[in-house]
């Protein structure tokens, strides 16, 4: 659906009514586009104090765009904290990006580069905690489309394991992402990926995806190189070929919560499977005190059971292959609350558990990573038929003032899915444009 109120404030009459309401004026956001890859300008690299890890140059070189020590319009600006261990040394934070913030092009990037709170040495833990509180304000203050993150690189470690990371963040391809917390682990990053098909020679599975946010997952999988089955309920079996046709896919008609899920899904992808994305999911809203037990269960089977149960079954079969990938859809409602959705809001803090939880191990035993996209307001069928004023407040509520598109949450899946990132495991990414719910 048509966010009329954004196009309105990107005309003349719009900007000067809203200015003088006081209203939120939110800034067209630029996507990857085959055309457009990279943001327009130079990267402009400073430091704050010593570096605590190595190469941070040499990543920053990968990123794609052209790296500078001093511009008057950075598009983008990494700001190296990872040697800043006492309160004193924050002001160094300060220094360096106090004079060229407002210089950042509209639709800039600010990444912030920390390390690990350290739970032997407190004043470099109050340090590094505080650059997160500086980060999350810092993303509500700069405006025009424009995002900031925190990347933690363990002490000692090197930057090549942010390599990943940095050209997402750093790229059209992160444009509803921003006010993360990204911590890294020490795992080496797997082969450098081609940048125009990183996922050639991978089967990745998806769920939930023949409409809105699965089928955007499956269409970027499939655009990164990916043989993409596309997985859905046997009653969306049109809709759900339709997607897999546009995209050369292949349509997996089944129920996830079926007993034979995980064999059948083995079966679909005898060579293994190098991404799976649990995507599929359902609300049944009620107030808990209005709630039936079916409502309760229905949702906790689709969208949290049937997760624990198939990725268990297909790990233990090694169906995932090792260096494979496995991405769960949580939610903001799973940390923030949702009035009318307990039963949705455990689902999904359910899937941030999982998540936490079976990373370090998946890592250890399978050499597979797993991680989770949290949507906030994303524009799709579902959201449309929100009551309008509930929508606007949806929309608006974060920092970008707007609704987030399906391909944001699919880029954010797709970094995930990457060969490189290794080091990216047991994370929790909000696609919420800095929604102002929760933490």
């Amino acid at each position: 659906m048509a966010d009329r109120y954004l196009h309105l404030t990107g005309t003349s009459p719009g900007r000067f009514l809203t200015r003088r309401l006081g209203l939120p004026q939110p800034a067209p956001l630029r996507r990857w586009t085959l055309e457009t890859p990279h943001l327009e300008g130079p990267l402009l690299h400073l430091t704050a104090g010593a570096s605590a890890v190595t190469g941070v140059a040499e990543a920053l070189s990968r990123s794609g765009l052209p790296v500078v020590g001093n511009t008057d319009r950075p598009a983008a600006i990494v700001l190296d904290a990872t040697g800043v261990t006492t309160a004193a040394g924050l002001g160094d934070v300060h220094a360096a990006l106090h004079p060229v913030v407002r210089s950042l092009t509209p639709g800039g990037r600010i990444v912030v580069l920390g390390t690990v709170p350290s739970p032997e040495d407190h004043h470099q833990a109050a340090a590094q905690q505080a650059l997160e509180g500086f980060v999350r304000s810092l993303g509500k203050e700069t405006g025009r489309g424009s995002t900031v993150q925190l990347v933690r690189i363990p002490v000692g470690g090197a930057a090549q394991a942010a390599e990943s990371t940095l050209r997402f963040l750093l790229s059209p391809r992160s444009a509803y992402v921003s006010g993360q917390v990204i911590e890294l682990t020490t795992a080496a990053p797997g082969p450098a990926a081609d940048p125009a098909a990183p996922l050639t020679g991978r089967t990745a599975l998806v769920t939930g995806a023949a409409r809105g946010i699965g089928a955007a997952v499956a269409s970027v999988l499939a655009r990164d190189g990916a043989r993409v089955i596309a997985l859905d309920v046997p009653g969306s079996r049109e809709e759900l070929e339709r997607t897999a046709d546009r995209l050369g896919a292949t349509a997996l008609p089944l129920d996830i919560t079926a007993s034979d899920a995980a064999d059948r899904i083995a079966a679909a992808a005898p060579d293994g499977l190098g991404v799976l994305v649990h995507n599929a999911g359902i609300t049944r809203d009620r107030r808990l005190a209005n709630m039936p037990a079916d409502r309760w269960a229905s949702v906790i089977e689709v969208n949290l059971d049937s997760v624990l149960r198939t990725t268990d079954e297909l790990l233990e079969a090694g169906v995932i292959t090792r260096g494979g990938r496995i991405v769960a859809t949580a939610s903001i409602a799973g940390i923030a609350g949702n009035t009318g959705q307990t039963n949705y809001a455990a689902s999904k803090a359910g899937i941030i558990g999982l998540v936490r939880s079976l990373g370090p191990r998946a890592a250890a035993d399978h050499g597979v990573t797993v991680n989770a996209v949290a949507p906030g307001f994303i524009e799709t069928k579902m959201t449309a038929a929100v009551p309008l004023f509930i929508r606007e407040a949806g929309r608006r509520m974060n920092s970008l003032s707007q609704g987030g598109l399906p391909v944001d949450v699919a880029e954010a899946v797709a970094w995930f899915a990457q060969p490189d990132s290794t080091a990216v495991n047991g994370q929790v990414l909000r696609v919420c444009g800095q929604s102002l719910l929760g933490a």
